[in-house]
């Protein structure tokens, strides 16, 4: 009896679906994930099918079987949906970083929106069917945005490649024109990319771990136009090194930092531990918030510098800070945040694990004349309790987390300081939902309002509003 009522409980586990790569049929694309994937459901079993719109019908193509479900591609395009756009990019649907670009924007800020409902209603945090969930904060502009840009750089088929990775692989797909990068970013490249050509400069090879040049990374100052050019390298050696430079100078005058990353070996990091100086200046300006600050190449900077003020405008209204406040910036990067509200408040404590980004925060702050503001090299969850001992209030509390959202001993340390106010910046919806399910019972959320940073892209980023429950 009971095999039959395993099978009876679960029948979309049956293996009846003989489903094989190349096989087509139609589907109807219900919703969308997170990574901006159509989803069908062929006979029960879930279809991912990059590049479509919910209410789309298309004939598929299965390009991979999985255990518990499909994904595909579109042979044909049977019904498009009217937020149907013809894509900037060639490459919108074969890279990441532009899978929008087929979609017309109010439904790109709708889809951000639900994003957020979504994660909530997947991890349950407290009352998170009575959260206030804004409509996203539209970005201006839509392309030409992004102020980096960082190419792998490979032989494939006897030619010089630069550009993204395809999803789910290490194919690098060429990307000679890139239309959500700034304009200047891309003149760059492909100087660069002819420089490397010409000097015949060996590329990295993954499969015999050979070769030099690695990842190009170009970051263009909104403020004044200044590049600064990082080579990250295989070896410490850099082939061909003073013709290279030789030209860059000669032409690209705005180039006014050009940098070296080691990063040996096959490694998922982008950037190795040492970095030196080949020419110029150690970093490039960039202003925000009327600050000025100075950037180190592996510092973490906003993509998108048009709308991070908005962002962290929208920090500062959730924080409503007073002059008595302390507010304590984790994850503090270069302290854009910390240092751009440090006038609203008493003082500003921050913390950062990147050594380069701390000396960038207090540089930045002697830069800007602040003098109630200091960084220091550590985790929040260590630096938090070691500040309280030395007798710091904490009255505000702002984080910006990476992907992977706040570390659990820095939970323990909120609830255990149980900062008054409390704004969380969050560019991953679903490690947000799962924090403030930690978070909730101690807090309430008054709102959370979606900033779209990355136009043309699924990646969507939120504020939320915490405030001490009474």
């Amino acid at each position: 009896m009971a095999p039959y009522q395993h099978r009876h409980r679960h029948p979309h586990h049956q293996p009846s679906v003989q489903v094989q790569v190349g096989d087509r049929f139609p589907l109807t694309i219900r919703k969308m994930g997170v990574n901006g994937q159509g989803i069908g459901y062929f006979k029960h079993k879930v279809c991912f099918v990059p590049g479509t719109l919910t209410g789309e019908v298309v004939v598929a193509e299965v390009t991979n079987v999985h255990p518990r479900f499909l994904e595909a591609k579109i042979h044909r395009l049977r019904k498009a949906s009217p937020n149907r756009v013809q894509p900037r990019d060639a490459y919108a649907n074969t890279a990441g970083g532009f899978e929008f670009e087929i979609m017309k924007y109010p439904a790109q800020l709708r889809f951000k929106r639900q994003v957020v409902l979504d994660s909530l209603a997947k991890f349950k945090p407290l009352g998170y069917r009575h959260y206030q969930v804004k409509p996203t904060l539209p970005a201006e502009p839509q392309y030409g945005y992004r102020n980096k840009a960082q190419f792998q750089v490979r032989q494939q088929d006897g030619k010089l490649v630069m550009g993204l990775y395809a999803p789910n692989s290490h194919t690098v797909v060429d990307m000679p024109t890139c239309a959500v990068q700034m304009p200047g970013i891309m003149t760059v490249m492909n100087h660069v990319r002819q420089m490397i050509s010409d000097l015949q400069i060996p590329v990295y090879d993954e499969e015999q771990n050979s070769g030099i040049i690695k990842t190009v990374v170009v970051r263009e100052s909104m403020a004044n136009g200044d590049i600064q050019l990082t080579f990250i390298t295989n070896s410490p050696k850099l082939l061909k090194k003073h013709q290279l430079l030789v030209r860059i100078q000669d032409e690209l005058p705005q180039v006014v930092s050009v940098l070296q990353n080691i990063n040996p070996g096959a490694t998922s990091t982008v950037w190795g531990p040492t970095t030196k100086l080949l020419v110029g200046q150690r970093t490039i300006t960039e202003s925000l918030m009327g600050l000025d600050f100075h950037l180190s190449a592996p510092s973490f900077l906003q993509l998108n510098p048009y709308q991070t003020e908005n962002l962290y405008e929208e920090a500062a209204k959730a924080l409503d800070l007073s002059k008595d406040d302390t507010l304590i910036d984790a994850y503090a990067g270069v302290g854009t945040i910390g240092l751009s509200l440090a006038n609203r408040v008493k003082e500003v404590l921050g913390m950062e694990i990147i050594p380069e980004a701390v000396e960038d925060a207090n540089a930045n702050a002697q830069l800007n004349g602040i003098d109630n503001a200091r960084y220091e090299v550590g985790a929040a969850e260590d630096l938090l309790p070691k500040w309280q001992a030395e007798g710091h209030q904490f009255d505000a509390l702002v984080v910006d987390p990476p992907r992977t959202g706040l570390d659990a001993h820095l939970i323990d340390a909120i609830l255990t300081a149980k900062p008054r106010k409390f704004a969380y910046i969050s560019c991953n919806m679903a490690t947000m939902a799962r924090n403030l399910a930690r978070l909730a019972p101690t807090y309430h959320v008054d709102y959370i309002q979606p900033v779209d940073m990355m136009p043309q892209t699924p990646r969507c980023e939120a504020v939320v509003k915490l405030s001490l429950n009474k």
